[in-house]
């Protein structure tokens, strides 16, 4: 029995394969130098539930990386599935992403938007540098979780459940 043809890993196979995982799409917020920022990240995950740890990643290279490097506390908001074009805002560079989004300044001071799934302020309890990102570990304060079906991003493009 033969082995299957495999590939070195770099980083064109990794986002080869990365491109068929599927993933719930969040926005991250924060409040910094007296303005809310914010970004999109799928990189989103529940680390442990006792005690309650989530972590997601943002690039070092990235202008949320600047702010985020800071923020004691964020807010991550699961976004709805009809809200793909808010992730392409919070995805979109050198705009003010927070134009039209009608959001509130919520515990902590860090910016909630509306009609998203679920909302989840942390607190930020470790930063892990990994390689051209930084892994960000952030405890649970308080939450909001709603009715609907999350947003997904695979192959390059947001789908929902069917």
């Amino acid at each position: 029995m033969t082995s299957p043809a495999h590939e070195t890993v770099g980083a064109e196979h990794l986002r080869r394969l990365l491109r068929r995982w599927a993933t719930t799409v969040t926005v991250v917020t924060a409040a910094g130098d007296g303005r809310p920022f914010g970004f999109t990240a799928t990189s989103f995950t529940s680390v442990s539930l006792r005690p309650p740890v989530m972590s997601f990643c943002v690039d070092r290279g990235s202008s949320s990386w600047t702010m985020l490097r800071e923020a004691e506390h964020v807010a991550v908001h699961v976004l709805d599935a009809g809200q793909a074009d808010l992730a392409r805002t919070f995805a979109t560079r050198g705009i003010d992403r927070f134009a039209a989004t009608g959001w509130r300044p919520g515990p902590y001071g860090v910016p909630l938007l509306p009609r998203s799934l679920a909302w989840l302020v942390c607190h930020v309890s470790a930063r892990i540098p990994a390689g051209d990102h930084v892994i960000v570990l952030a405890e649970p304060l308080e939450a909001q979780i709603g009715d609907g079906s999350p947003l997904l991003y695979h192959d390059g493009q947001y789908a929902a459940l069917a």
